[in-house]
């Protein structure tokens, strides 16, 4: 008896991923006919630029509330003297109604008592009772205008501004549990044009808010139609691309978001308004109105819903597009088993013990990153760090960072490159919380690699987090995960404003440690086929981690070189299978061609 020996061989695991991967191809019907429709052809090139222009302006609505609150010093406003004497200048009108700090300035939240004196008993006899200020504040030293200076958030309103990151957070919350359920109800394009809507109406609209509840109110909206996108356009882009085009269109789509954040770093830098800055920013999205036009359904979530006859229209469009024609005899294999339509509900994720345990993974990992991310940006704060500094250099150093997952998912595959970016933006995240503050550059260096690890990884974590759900479930899973970010999030704000210094590192260590413990459980899905329902989802799980190691290869020495030997000969035998099958397709195709049958007649 032969017994299957551990391989250690890259180049051989290399071929067996990709002979197991020509075998679940067989079985993918749906994989079959997109290799027809055309991998990477026009219609694709289109849908991927359709996704990447929206992300310019997530990044812009997502990071504004940062150039909202910037520094400014108030005081009191005193105009009531003004009333005694007009021809006071503005100096003057200070130093006779403001009292003054120990250093000799004025200060902000306290004011002379008014008096009904003429302006030579003020002058003479001076004012000597104080009170907060009553009549709001003036801001003669701010020379742009923000939420500060238009509501007033100063003495004793400073919390106001964290609480619109809590209102933003709570939002992406509510959102990533709600949008990802109506993405698998309704589909991809009705809830891609609601979270367009969304950032029409609160996010354009931003800039006509009265009060400073309404701002909260309408960030917490738009927060979730910015979830809301983030999850529908992957889930989209995941189900019409394949291979590696699927992970390169997702990685692009990333490098726009960071774009988007220099785009709101040069806006904040030139307008003087903060509302200015909304209106020309936000303007952009409306010509994202005619998505209702251009973009497409994903024909898998399609096919899942027992839509075969639009699914089968979708896939003929694209074909036309990319100047291809379906074989008939292929467009009607495409039937779901029993044809019967897929159902499917969260609480699948408790009953399904293989998709229980991918999402407590994930979210493991997403709550490692949005924790960290956060704690090193908050971080960066303590240092003085210029605000458009802060953001612009990260958006620079973003972009090569999801570019290098190019090349990091084609050599190691998606579950290893995930574990090296983590494990590289948990180090800098400990390293930044363990060293001294007085070593302000390293600390500064330390975060800008951070942030540049944990770009990589959020990037790898979308490609590696669709492609491990099912398509019935993707956008529910994605949503489930997304809770745990803004758990991520919401967690550093509260830890860093603690008193304990050992809580930050302590959770930084333990959260790093877990998920990267975890994710070695998880089975690769690089150039595996995408699972649809529940009950392809469960088998292959169960196969793809064993098939590496478990395929039985006849050798007679058990050497490395003959299995690759072996391996090679039956790939060249499945490719000649799927040559002589491609030739009775293009006859069955040459055949329906002469009969005038409608393939999307379901």
């Amino acid at each position: 008896l032969w017994c299957p020996k551990h391989i250690h061989s890259p180049s051989l695991e290399m071929l067996l991923r990709r002979l197991r991967a020509m075998e679940a191809q067989q079985d993918d019907k749906f994989a079959s006919i997109l290799d027809v429709v055309g991998k990477f052809g026009t219609f694709q090139r289109r849908l991927v630029a359709l996704t990447f222009i929206p992300n310019i302006l997530l990044a812009f609505f997502m990071f504004a509330d940062i150039f909202m609150f910037t520094a400014q010093k108030p005081y009191c406003n005193t105009s009531w003297i003004l009333a005694i004497d007009p021809n006071l200048s503005e100096a003057e009108q200070l130093n006779l109604t403001l009292p003054r700090e120990p250093n000799g300035s004025f200060q902000t939240c306290l004011m002379y008592l008014p008096v009904a004196w003429d302006l030579d008993s003020i002058i003479q006899f001076g004012l000597n009772y104080t009170v907060s200020c009553q009549d709001g504040w003036i801001y003669p030293e701010t020379k742009k205008r923000s939420l500060v200076n238009e509501f007033d958030l100063v003495c004793g309103k400073e919390s106001n501004m964290e609480g619109v990151q809590t209102m933003f957070l709570a939002g992406l919350l509510i959102g990533s549990l709600i949008f990802g359920f109506v993405s698998d109800k309704l589909g991809r394009y009705p809830t891609i044009l609601m979270s367009l809507l969304g950032l029409i109406i609160f996010g354009f609209g931003a800039a006509f808010v009265n009060t400073f509840h309404q701002y909260l109110f309408f960030r917490f909206v738009v927060s979730q139609a910015l979830v809301c996108y983030a999850i529908s356009s992957v889930c989209l882009a995941t189900e019409w691309l394949v291979g590696q085009h699927r992970a390169h269109a997702i990685i692009l789509e990333h490098c726009f978001f960071s774009m988007g954040v220099m785009f709101l770093t040069g806006l904040a830098y030139i307008l003087p308004h903060w509302r200015l800055l909304f209106l020309v920013g936000g303007a952009p999205v409306f010509p994202l109105i005619s998505y209702i036009w251009m973009l497409p359904e994903s024909p898998r979530w399609l096919m899942l819903k027992g839509k075969l006859g639009a699914a089968k229209r979708v896939l003929c469009y694209a074909a036309s597009v990319n100047e291809k024609t379906i074989p008939l005899s292929l467009l009607d294999k495409l039937q779901l088993p029993g044809k019967k339509v897929t159902k499917a509900s969260v609480l699948d994720f408790y009953n399904n013990r293989h998709l229980r345990k991918v999402t407590l993974v994930m979210g493991c990992v997403w709550f490692t990153v949005g924790y960290s991310y956060f704690t090193m940006s908050l971080k960066l704060k303590d240092f003085g760090v210029n605000i458009n500094l802060t953001q612009v250099v990260p958006g620079l150093m973003e972009v090569p960072a999801r570019l290098c997952c190019i090349f990091l998912l084609e050599l190691m595959g998606r579950k290893w490159s995930l574990i090296l970016t983590l494990f590289q933006g948990s180090l800098m995240c400990l390293l930044i919380l363990i060293l001294p503050p007085e070593l302000k550059s390293m600390m500064v260096l330390m975060i800008v690699l951070g942030e540049f690890s944990l770009a990589a990884s959020a990037s790898v974590f979308f490609i590696y987090t669709a492609e491990l759900l099912p398509t019935v479930l993707r956008a529910t899973g994605l949503g489930l995960v997304s809770l745990a970010w803004a758990a991520g999030a919401i967690s550093s704000l509260v830890v860093i404003q603690q008193k304990l210094t050992f809580l930050p590192i302590f959770l930084c260590c333990i959260s790093a440690f877990l998920a990267l413990f975890l994710c070695s459980l998880l089975p690769e899905t690089q150039d595996q086929p995408l699972s649809d329902t529940l009950e392809h989802y469960s088998l292959q799980m169960r196969n793809v981690a064993e098939e590496l190691f478990t395929k039985e290869v006849v050798v007679d020495d058990g050497t490395d070189e003959v299995t690759k030997n072996t391996i090679l000969n039956s790939m060249i035998q499945k490719s000649d299978m799927d040559i002589l099958s491609n030739v009775s397709l293009q006859d069955a195709s040459l055949q329906g061609r002469g009969e005038e049958t409608d393939p999307l007649n379901n």
